[in-house]
């Protein structure tokens, strides 16, 4: 049974607000060779009030590169976790900072670019959506990817849409958009690369609006640092049978 929701329009934020109305959460793990790149293409996009950087307990030099973006952007927070957690727990303590009132998730690495943060906010200010996720494969743009990587997501997304009566075309990318008020109605639980799954079930069983919106993308290589594995893509199976069917 979907739940009722309140959405707050943002004729009913300050105006101040609503120019910069966008918390980045920004889950990082060993990419001291593209955060300092990441987090000034974040801080360049308009919409932007405040990035959350929360570092995995990376051991490569991650950490002392962050230790700088506080002082030199006041609209950066960097929180450290002591020990490694996962992707999944970094998002949720980042999401316990979150002030303002939209929010969406940012990998540290290259391979998603922060100007498309401006189509899909489009969507949630025009009132459209109350989540949007930026699609890699909605567009005609060839992408860098792996043809087993590209399989794998395409499987998990038919039977996300199976199980959630959507009609996505990539559920398991980053770009994942919304309203800070349907977060707030979620328990997310997964540590690792589960959040994806797991969010989008939660999401349809809340019966809230969600759109997808054509994004550009540059996979890297597992060589490059890439690190999802096919042990992963397993998981998310695991994760969509449970938060679809055994909730």
């Amino acid at each position: 049974m979907a739940t009722e929701i309140q959405i707050c329009s943002f004729d009913e934020l300050d105006s101040p607000l609503a120019e910069k109305c966008l918390t980045v959460v920004v889950p990082v793990y060993n990419e001291e060779k593209t955060v300092d790149v990441i987090l000034r293409r974040i801080l360049a996009q308009p919409s932007v009030a405040q990035v959350v950087v929360v570092d995995d307990h990376s051991t490569d030099g991650t950490r002392e590169r962050l230790q700088c973006w506080p002082l030199q952007d006041g609209r950066v927070q960097v929180v450290h976790h002591d020990r490694n957690q996962g992707k999944g727990a970094a998002v949720r303590t980042g999401l316990r900072l979150v002030t303002a009132p939209v929010v969406i998730v940012q990998d540290a690495d290259l391979e998603y670019d922060p100007a498309d943060y401006a189509p899909m906010l489009d969507r949630i200010r025009k009132n459209e959506a109350d989540v949007v996720y930026g699609s890699r494969f909605a567009s005609r743009q060839t992408h860098r990817n792996a043809l087993w990587h590209t399989f794998g997501n395409q499987l998990l997304t038919a039977v996300v849409n199976l199980s959630t009566g959507f009609r996505l075309t990539d559920s398991a990318t980053c770009y994942k958009m919304f309203r800070r008020e349907v977060l707030a109605k979620i328990n997310l639980e997964e540590d690792r690369f589960g959040f994806c799954p797991e969010v989008t079930a939660k999401v349809a069983k809340l019966g809230v609006r969600l759109a997808e919106v054509p994004i550009s993308y540059h996979g890297r290589k597992v060589s490059e640092g890439k690190k999802i594995r096919l042990h992963d893509g397993i998981d998310a199976l695991r994760c969509i049978i449970k938060y679809n069917w055994l909730r």
